[in-house]
């Protein structure tokens, strides 16, 4: 039998590893890495309201128009695309690497009273924007009596 050295903080720093890591997640939500699933990202996003609509802001640098879409369905909309490598270079010319690349995909449930006819998207400088118009509150009417 073979005698091993007790240590008391061994175990301590494979919890703190994964307190690091779930704090990571949390604080910075934009990158997440999976071993088994390879790198996947989702880019940072704003989602507010104003009196007119709700709007969602999306960072997605280096994401070319054409590889966004946007959809609506039963009141989830669905921000997907992809960041797709810009030149290949050999792993080991490598110093850092730390851009993520590959499909990314953030579904937001929308409250009741928006208007799905009417969501319009823009995309300009690395950032996209989806306006959700609200639909117009009915008033009531006030009806003269003759």
């Amino acid at each position: 039998m073979e005698l091993i050295k007790f240590s008391p903080f061994g175990r301590s720093f494979g919890f703190r590893n994964h307190m690091d890591n779930i704090l990571n997640e949390f604080l910075h939500p934009a990158v997440c890495i999976d071993e088994s699933k390879g790198n996947l990202w989702n880019p940072i996003v704003d989602v507010y309201e104003n009196d007119e609509s709700i709007v969602v802001k999306a960072e997605v640098p280096g994401v070319d128009k054409k590889d966004i879409s946007v959809d609506i369905d039963n009141g989830v909309l669905t921000v997907k695309g992809e960041r797709k490598h810009e030149e290949e270079v050999k792993e080991d010319r490598f110093y850092r690497k730390e851009r993520v690349y590959g499909k990314f995909q953030r579904a937001f449930r929308l409250p009741e009273g928006t208007d799905y006819e009417k969501i319009n998207a823009d995309f300009k400088d690395g950032i996209l924007t989806v306006t959700v118009p609200k639909v117009e509150e009915k008033k009531p009417k006030q009806i003269s009596i003759h």
